[in-house]
């Protein structure tokens, strides 16, 4: 048998090398969203339980929210343009190709790609829960939208929060670089827009309110524990940055 062909059989192969280097980040990462995720399962089990006081919350917030944009039809087309322009799918396509590409070339590549691998894997995992808590949409007279699916959490919220996070965490070091001025005004940003995002479900009433916060908890949950997860390597430098 030819010396390198021994060789070859004796060294471990790349995937077990792969995976060994990856299980203390997939263990902190897990580790950490089991921690994080749990006010979003609090929020689930009272909702999956009918928890009377959070109902009727829930239930009156619908009411009124719906009664004032009922109102104010140009309240409506506004939310509703919101509503369209916010989908998930826009949300990722104007987020993060740019900021991927822009952190590709600065040398961040793993970063790059962790903040893709996390925002599209994360999209993924709100429609899961979705399925997990099966909660019905609100049932409102004479409702002023529609739409389809369950309701915990808003996806709407959910993604908006979720890119809006995984883009910022994947492009921190530049932003920084450019000035901390810039980088803090896109994290007030970001929030206005997740807020803004919670406001219009719960006007249209295709959501309630903890929908909404439910999806703001967990996408930052998610997008936190997959950070921590990242930047646990001893061997890694650029994930410390």
């Amino acid at each position: 048998m030819p010396e390198d062909r021994r060789e070859a059989e004796h060294r471990p192969g790349i995937t077990a090398r792969t995976l060994r280097a990856l299980a203390p980040r997939v263990l902190r990462g897990l580790l950490t969203a089991i921690v994080t995720c749990l006010p979003v399962a609090l929020i689930a089990g009272l909702v999956q339980a009918g928890y009377e006081p959070l109902h009727r919350v829930d239930e009156a917030a619908i009411v009124a929210a719906t009664d004032y944009t009922r109102a104010r039809p140009a309240l409506l087309q506004a939310l509703l343009a919101w509503q369209e322009a916010f989908l998930p799918w826009h949300v990722y396509a104007a987020l993060l190709p740019a900021a991927a590409i822009w952190t590709w070339r600065a040398g961040l590549r793993s970063r790059a790609v962790w903040g893709v691998a996390t925002a599209l894997v994360g999209w993924n995992m709100g429609l899961n829960v979705k399925l997990l808590v099966q909660r019905a949409r609100p049932v409102v007279q004479d409702a002023v939208a529609g739409a389809p699916g369950y309701s915990f959490p808003s996806g709407h919220v959910f993604n908006v929060t979720m890119a809006c996070a995984a883009v910022l965490v994947m492009t921190w070091p530049l932003l920084r670089r450019r000035s901390n001025a810039l980088a803090w005004a896109l994290v007030a940003v970001a929030a206005v827009l997740a807020v803004l995002t919670a406001l219009d479900r719960v006007l249209l009433g295709v959501h309630y309110p903890s929908d909404t916060v439910g999806g703001v908890l967990l996408a930052c949950a998610l997008v936190y524990s997959s950070w921590a997860g990242f930047r646990f390597s001893p061997a890694t430098t650029e994930a410390r940055r």
